[in-house]
């Protein structure tokens, strides 16, 4: 049953570009931080799963980069799973864990996310990006996932759904929740004047719509309800946890994968999108976070502007979108991007997102989507977490 997973513990490893720090570095500081928030030790992890989507191209490590990194805080001799799923990746090694525990195959599950995207040169990590999509669809076209977010909105903004005014605000409320996050790689809030004037990356989106090259890791502790000792602090458990892999939609067109997905989440927790109290997003672009709120059912189709400019995004509002800033803030460090908006949701489920926390939380959903096959996603989660406890 659903109610029997809890998020024990989160951590994070800041997102940013730190160029003498490793794989391992990363993901030590990210685990063992989730480890200290659960109250356990190495040795009570059973099983791991460790989300990495370019350390082979970018690091040369493959095949056992979780083995390698989890090796030196000390855990091991237990079953350690590798996740590659392109931007989906930390995400995907959650619903992993999550299943596990369900199965009554372990207990306690570490599931850490963590990437290194700043290296010597650029081209390499703008081909490994390229590498997220369907080759045989995209090679040599210099197609980047900026182009596809840039198609989507440009149709969008040329029905009259979106205007330019309405995908500048969004970047200027993730911006200005990252300035609150002290995790977040970009720290500073910015203006409309500035996000218009910014360089051109793919029209309509400008740089400080975009997320950027980032490094960075995140964890979180998936136990059985009832194995660990709480401390006294609101449980956090996953209501519902659905996945789903990209497609070919139908020329006459279908749900997007986001919604698929979130529609399964919605039948398995038996609550809807009236329900959410706080939504973490894929918004690789600031202005996904638009595309998303229509997608996960948020707001009616075609009412997405509508529900943007009446504040209820803001954290102060009525669901609150992206409070950690979102992944053009908050970075982009791709196998991490999944379990961070975890981190973040628990902490704003236990109240303890400080100067972004946002009134009185009981239920959170978080979006993670990743790679590009013919017009869709590869790969998506949603998962659902509710807060067991009443607020005082």
């Amino acid at each position: 049953m659903s109610d029997d997973v809890v998020i024990a513990g989160v951590g994070m490893h800041p997102f940013g570009r730190f160029p003498e720090l490793s794989l391992k570095d990363l993901a030590r500081v990210a685990s063992i931080r989730a480890l200290v928030d659960a109250g356990i030790g190495v040795k009570d992890v059973q099983a791991a799963y460790a989300a990495n989507a370019m350390g082979g191209l970018l690091q040369g490590q493959e095949m056992v980069r979780g083995q390698t990194v989890l090796r030196e805080i000390g855990i091991d001799r237990i079953p350690v799973v590798n996740v590659e799923n392109a931007c989906a990746g930390g995400s995907s090694a959650l619903a992993q864990a999550v299943l596990t525990v369900r199965a009554g195959a372990a207990d306690v599950v570490l599931a850490v996310g963590f990437e290194k995207m700043f290296v010597a040169e650029l081209a390499r990590t703008l081909d490994a990006l390229e590498s997220a999509a369907d080759l045989d669809v995209v090679r040599g076209l210099g197609i980047q996932f900026t182009a596809i977010y840039a198609m989507r909105l440009r149709r969008l903004i040329a029905e009259g759904t979106l205007s330019m005014d309405d995908i500048v605000e969004v970047s200027v409320k993730s911006h200005a929740n990252g300035a609150l996050n002290p995790y977040a790689q970009h720290r500073k809030e910015v203006t409309a004047e500035q996000v218009r004037g910014a360089r051109p990356i793919a029209d309509p989106l400008t740089l400080l719509m975009c997320s950027s090259i980032c490094d960075g890791a995140a964890a979180a502790v998936v136990a059985r309800r009832g194995a660990l000792e709480t401390a006294g602090r609101p449980t956090v458990r996953v209501v519902a946890s659905q996945g789903a892999s990209g497609f070919t939609a139908r020329p006459e067109g279908e749900t997007t994968l986001s919604t698929l997905c979130a529609r399964k989440a919605y039948d398995e927790s038996g609550w809807g999108p009236a329900d959410v109290d706080v939504a973490e997003v894929h918004d690789a672009m600031a202005p996904a976070e638009l595309l998303y709120a229509e997608h996960l059912g948020f707001c009616p189709p075609g009412g997405v502007s509508e529900f943007f400019r009446s504040g209820a995004t803001r954290l102060d509002g009525s669901l609150p979108m992206n409070p950690s800033g979102g992944l053009s803030s908050r970075g982009h460090p791709v196998g991490a991007t999944g379990l961070a908006q975890i981190a973040e949701l628990v902490w704003q489920l236990r109240g303890e997102a400080g100067p972004r926390q946002v009134a009185r939380p009981r239920v959170a959903l978080a979006q993670n989507s990743g790679g590009w096959l013919e017009g869709e996603s590869a790969a998506g989660n949603v998962h659902i977490l509710e807060r067991t406890e009443a607020w005082d």
